[in-house]
This record gives structure tokens, C-alpha cells and sequence, in this order.
């Protein structure tokens, strides 16, 4: 299985620089110089690459890979995915989960009411926030602390949270 760490949405520089919208959990080690990263488009791999380095601007990542040094070749990456294989993941302490496994879970109230569906992560800072969509389209955000998450069942794709008073009105 490949997991998506990155999607490419522009080139930057005419060294071959590309603008990558980070979507994982790691960036410090999946961007770091010398990582084997995938280019896909679809699940059909286009390339395999290695990171030459990269650099934090603005909400993005600027990613120099080895191999690619002009504008023309980055030029061909642009709306490409970054993934990684699945056996390139680390094993994690208990409590802790990579992305992939939280989006898609259920979210339920205790009393067994599903209140929606994790649409994506944000980390904005101390801790996670989880972006709950519903079934009436609307949004709304779970901080991932202890007071709220209860228990989290990824191999059933079900999240129990304690709704704390103004959390999804």
C-alpha cells in the first residue's frame, strides 16, 4: 500500500524547485535530504526520487529533488502526488496514529450517536484538531486531547468523543 504525503501544485525556482502541499504527519522526516519518495499520478508510479532538500514557505513546502534541475522537468510534476510505501512507516507509541488511519473513522457521541465523518487534520499547534463533516454537510472541529477523545477504534474506522458543551453548535 502507498500513502500520499504531498501533492506538487507549482514549480518555484529555475533550478527545478517545486511547491508540495504537505499531508502528512511527518514532514521533518519524509522531506528530509536523502528520503526515497514516490511521484504518482493516480497509482501508477511515474518516478521514484530523492530528496536534495527542502525548505518551509508560506503554507507550503519548497521541495528540491535530486536528479530534476529545471523548471522543464519540474514542470512535468506539477498536480502529481508525493506517497510513500507503506512499509517506509514507523511504528508509533500507543496513542498515537498517523493521519491516514483518522480520516474516514466515524465520529460518535457516548451515547452512540454518529455526529460525522473526519474529513482531514489540522495542526496548528499543541495538539491535532480533526475536522468532522456531517451527514448535513456542515463542519465541525474535534481538538485531539483527552478530555474529548475517548476511544479510538481504527481497525473499525469509529471514534467516540465527549461533546463538551459549544463544541458543535
Amino acid at each position: 500500500m502507498r500513502l500520499k504525503v504531498g501533492k506538487i501544485v507549482n514549480t518555484h525556482s529555475l533550478k527545478g524547485e517545486v511547491k508540495v502541499i504537505s499531508s502528512t504527519d511527518f514532514e521533518k522526516r519524509r522531506f528530509s535530504k536523502g528520503s526515497e519518495l514516490l511521484i504518482t499520478q493516480g497509482n501508477r508510479v511515474i518516478r521514484e526520487v530523492l530528496v536534495e532538500n527542502y525548505r518551509n514557505h508560506k503554507n507550503s513546502l519548497l521541495v528540491k529533488f535530486e536528479g530534476i534541475d529545471t523548471i522543464e522537468e519540474a514542470e512535468k510534476l506539477k498536480n502529481m502526488q508525493i506517497k510513500i510505501d507503506s512499509e517506509n512507516i514507523d511504528e508509533l507509541k500507543e496513542n498515537e496514529f498517523y493521519f491516514y488511519e483518522i480520516i474516514g473513522c466515524e465520529v460518535y457521541d457516548e451515547q452512540g450517536e454518529k455526529l460525522g465523518e473526519i474529513s482531514e487534520i489540522l495542526t496548528p499547534g499543541a495538539n491535532d484538531v480533526w475536522i468532522v463533516k456531517a451527514e448535513n454537510g456542515k463542519e465541525f472541529l474535534i481538538p485531539y486531547i483527552e478530555d474529548v477523545v475517548k476511544n479510538i477504534d481504527v481497525i473499525n474506522k469509529k471514534i467516540e468523543i465527549e461533546l463538551m458543551e459549544g463544541l458543535i453548535d
